[in-house]
């Protein structure tokens, strides 16, 4: 067992650790006056919020719910816009809807959105043209343009009221009908091209409209009074959805720099101590520290090292947090993780984001599992069939097979069944976002409409890592689904093979 030697923890404590990537700002005064004004902002969420997650989590925890994971690899300043939110969170709800009516479970959904822009690099410099400038690290950091490379503070405070303006839009447009399940159509349909997807979920929204006629024909009111919301009416179960942020922080790949403490400054301007909400009573409540930038956090495979500024900053905040497992994680190591970040061993408290790549899956996932089954953890397992998988087009481009992310998520799927375990839930970087002509990006290669390497250029769009599209999605959306809905019935084959070729897609090499 790995022993790891602790002190008193503070929201400041981890400056006394080695901190792996970061940023360095050339006028130092001038970023602590940046962060002295944000600690005196309000908070993003709310410690209700963050308490509600947890409870929601554990039901996850427990096989009761799935979780969704996703959204952009990063965000940018220029993207905030109502047209992309509404996207966004269009594609997350169409996502959650095909789950449920196939699992037949709750989708806790936790969107990355409201928060997402720092850009993971692997150097400190990158050569454009003829010149060789700072790396663009996202726009909290420094700009696109070449010449406005050095690294800026007042990024912090643009991020920090682009995430507001953010929270703010979701929350109105899921307050205002916009979650209806009287009119799933207005999500989704709009944007699918496929005919196959078409059916698929026009299916599903038959079925549903079928199901609310027979529920208001009998009198069940599971909407309220039914009256439109933008007219007055009240919500129902019907209406209502509840959706969680994502703050990336921790995701630079290995990069260590002499100050580097990418956005751990910034995370600390936000922590706040807070009476825990749960505590059954008001006179005797314990307070917490909560990091108020958003409900979950999660620090990264190359970011958790046990005597890192990371962990020592994770372990004293009160939110669900995750942590990246990859292969060169070992499994001695995963359990002294465990025990630094969740020594109480409360539900809910961590999940476990599993990112191997299809070819060495086989090689770490059982070995992970039965570490954790032993040590007696309470996790959540999710899968994240990204991150491994990406490579590199002979255009030159970043890009992921979408075969080859099935081939992981069947796997999964697969490993955990066979190991007394289940795969509670996927993290995925996808996108609603659209061209000006309707169109979806083209930056990961296949699904059920077969994009090809020559394609790739036609609407390759991200900054960062290269995202599935709308109607690659919902592929996976319906895999899952359907996944699911044999498991409930009791005919589900649990060959990865078979699973893909329900799809009707070729599995890549």
């Amino acid at each position: 067992m790995i022993n790891v030697e602790q002190t008193v923890w503070s929201p400041s404590s981890w400056k006394s650790k080695p901190a792996a990537q970061g940023v360095n700002y050339p006028d130092e005064k001038h970023l602590e006056k940046v962060l002295s004004k944000i600690k005196t902002l309000p908070p993003l969420v709310t410690p209700s919020e963050i308490e509600r997650l947890r409870h929601h989590l554990g039901a996850v925890q427990r096989n009761e719910a799935f979780l969704l994971h996703a959204g952009d690899c990063a965000e940018s300043f220029d993207a905030c816009t109502h047209e992309n939110i509404s996207a966004k969170l269009g594609l997350i709800l169409s996502f959650s809807l095909i789950l449920i009516w196939g699992a037949r479970v709750p989708v806790v959904r936790i969107g990355r959105i409201a928060g997402q822009y720092a850009k993971p690099r692997s150097s400190t410099m990158e050569k454009i043209g003829d010149r060789e400038v700072l790396s663009f690290r996202g726009d909290n950091v420094n700009g696109l343009d070449p010449d406005d490379r050095t690294p800026d503070p007042e990024r912090l405070l643009s991020a920090y009221f682009h995430s507001t303006t953010t929270l703010n839009y979701v929350r109105g447009l899921l307050t205002s009908g916009f979650a209806s399940l009287d009119h799933p159509r207005d999500w989704s349909l709009s944007h699918v091209r496929s005919p196959a997807l078409r059916t698929e979920f026009e299916g599903i929204t038959e079925g549903l409209a079928d199901a609310l006629d027979f529920s208001k024909t009998i009198g069940a009111n599971v909407g309220g009074n039914r009256l439109d919301y933008g007219q007055g009416g009240g919500r129902g179960v019907l209406d209502e959805v509840e959706l969680y942020t994502r703050y990336v922080s921790q995701s630079i790949p290995s990069l260590t720099l002499p100050s580097s403490r990418l956005m751990l400054p910034y995370e600390e301007s936000l922590t706040r101590s807070f009476p825990i909400p749960s505590s059954p009573s008001p006179s005797t409540r314990p307070e917490a520290h909560y990091n108020t930038s958003a409900h979950f956090l999660w620090v990264g495979d190359r970011t958790r090292q046990l005597d890192g500024a990371h962990i020592e900053y994770f372990r004293g905040i009160r939110n669900p947090i995750g942590v990246k497992v990859g292969p060169s994680l070992g499994a001695e190591e995963l359990v002294a993780l465990l025990e630094v970040l969740n020594p109480e061993r409360e539900s809910g408290r961590v999940t476990l984001i599993t990112r191997y790549g299809a070819g060495k899956i086989e090689n770490h996932l059982p070995g992970h599992i039965q570490a954790v089954q032993k040590s007696g953890h309470p996790v959540i397992w999710i899968c994240d069939p990204m991150h491994g998988n990406t490579l590199t087009s002979t255009s030159g481009l970043k890009t992921r097979n979408f075969g080859t992310i099935i081939s992981e998520l069947t796997s999964c799927i697969r490993i955990h069944s066979s190991n007394n375990s289940r795969l509670q839930g996927v993290s995925l970087e996808f996108t609603g976002e659209l061209n000006e002509e309707g169109f979806s990006v083209t930056e990961c290669l296949g699904g059920s409409m077969g994009l090809s390497e020559e394609e790739l250029g036609l609407r390759y769009q991200t900054f960062c890592d290269p995202r599935l599209n709308f109607e690659q999605s919902l592929d996976v959306a319906f895999l899952i689904s359907n996944h699911f809905k044999k498991a409930r019935r009791g005919s589900q084959s649990g060959d990865s093979d078979v699973l893909y070729s329900e799809l009707g897609g070729k599995k890549s090499s």
